[in-house]
C-alpha cells in the first residue's frame, strides 16, 4: 500500500465551486500552501474575481474555466485539456453544489433532479474523469469530497439535499478503502453552519422568502456559522493529518456523537426543528 499524500506544496490541486463560500476559501488557503490551482465554478464572473485575488496574492493557477459540474462532457472536455497541457492532478476537492430544501408535497421535480444533478452526480463526473489518470500516474494522492451535515442527520425539509448528500457519503465510504492500495487518500467533510452565499440563494420551496421569521432564522443561522476561511483551515487540516471525517464545528461533531450514541435526544432535536420550520410553511401549491 502506498503512502497517502500528506503536503500540498507543488502539488496539482483541482478546486470545483471555487467563485464563493468554501470553494473560494480553499483556493486562497491551498495557494499559501503552495499548491498549483485549476479551479472552476459555474459563475464565469466570481471564478474570475477568484482567480485575479489567488494571483494578486502569490498564487499558481495553471487553469481556469467556468463551467457546470452537472454536465459530464464539460467536465470530460475540461479532464482532456488538463491532462493533455500538465497531466494527471494530486488533489481533487468536489466543493460545488446548490441548497434545496422542502416538503414532498411541495416540491417540484425539477428540484429534486437539479440536487442531485449537482451535488451527486457532479462530484461522480469529477471521479469518473481525474481519478484514473490519478491511479495510472503511480504517485497517490487525495480525494475531498465536501458532504454537509445534512448526509449524517435528518434534518426537516432537507430531503433532496440530504438525498445527495448522503449519496456523496456512500461514495466516499467506498472510495475510503477502494482508493487506498493508491496511495489516495479520501477526506468526507460534513460542515454545519458555514456562512458562504447559499444562506442566501438556498431554494426553500413552499416558503414565502419575504417572511420576517425567515429572515430572522437565516440571521441566527449566520451568528452561529463559522466563516468560509475557518471551514477551507479544518479542511486542510484534515488533509493534512490524513483524517476521513472532517467536521467544520462543534455542533456538528456534538450531533454525531448523539445521534450515534443517544438517539433520544438526537430525535428531539430533529423533531423540534421540524416544528420550527413547518410554522413557516404556506398551503402546498398542485403539483406541477
Amino acid at each position: 500500500m502506498k503512502r497517502t499524500m500528506t503536503n500540498l506544496s507543488g502539488k496539482k490541486c483541482l478546486i470545483t465551486g471555487a467563485a464563493s463560500g468554501i470553494g473560494r476559501a480553499l483556493a486562497q488557503a491551498a495557494a499559501r500552501r503552495g499548491a498549483v490551482l485549476f479551479l472552476t465554478d459555474v459563475n464565469a464572473a466570481g471564478l474570475d474575481t477568484a482567480v485575479a485575488e489567488v494571483r494578486a496574492a502569490g498564487g499558481a493557477v495553471a487553469w481556469t474555466a467556468a463551467l457546470d459540474v452537472a454536465d459530464y462532457a464539460a467536465v470530460c472536455r475540461a479532464a482532456d485539456e488538463i491532462h493533455a497541457a500538465h497531466g494527471s492532478l494530486d488533489v481533487l476537492m468536489n466543493v460545488a453544489g446548490i441548497a434545496v430544501w422542502g416538503t414532498v408535497e411541495r416540491l417540484r421535480h425539477a428540484q429534486w433532479r437539479r440536487a442531485i444533478e449537482v451535488n451527486l452526480m457532479g462530484p461522480i463526473h469529477v471521479m469518473e474523469c481525474f481519478l484514473p489518470a490519478m491511479i495510472a500516474s503511480g504517485r497517490g494522492g487525495h480525494l475531498v469530497n465536501v458532504s454537509s451535515a445534512a448526509g449524517l442527520f435528518g434534518l426537516p425539509w432537507h430531503a433532496p439535499y440530504s438525498a445527495s448528500k448522503f449519496g456523496l457519503r456512500g461514495v466516499s465510504e467506498v472510495l475510503r478503502f477502494d482508493l487506498e492500495r493508491h496511495g489516495i487518500g479520501v477526506t468526507l467533510v460534513c460542515p454545519g453552519g458555514v456562512d458562504t452565499g447559499l444562506v442566501h440563494t438556498v431554494e426553500i420551496e413552499g416558503v414565502d422568502p419575504n417572511d420576517p421569521r425567515l429572515s430572522k432564522l437565516k440571521r441566527r443561522f449566520q451568528q452561529r456559522a463559522v466563516t468560509p476561511q475557518r471551514a477551507a483551515a479544518a479542511i486542510l487540516k484534515g488533509i493534512e493529518r490524513k483524517r476521513y471525517l472532517v467536521f467544520t464545528s462543534f455542533d456538528v461533531r456534538l450531533g454525531w456523537w448523539a445521534q450515534r450514541w443517544f438517539p433520544p435526544a438526537y430525535e428531539f432535536v430533529m423533531r423540534r426543528l421540524n416544528d420550527r420550520l413547518h410554522t413557516l410553511a404556506r398551503p402546498p401549491a398542485a403539483r406541477r
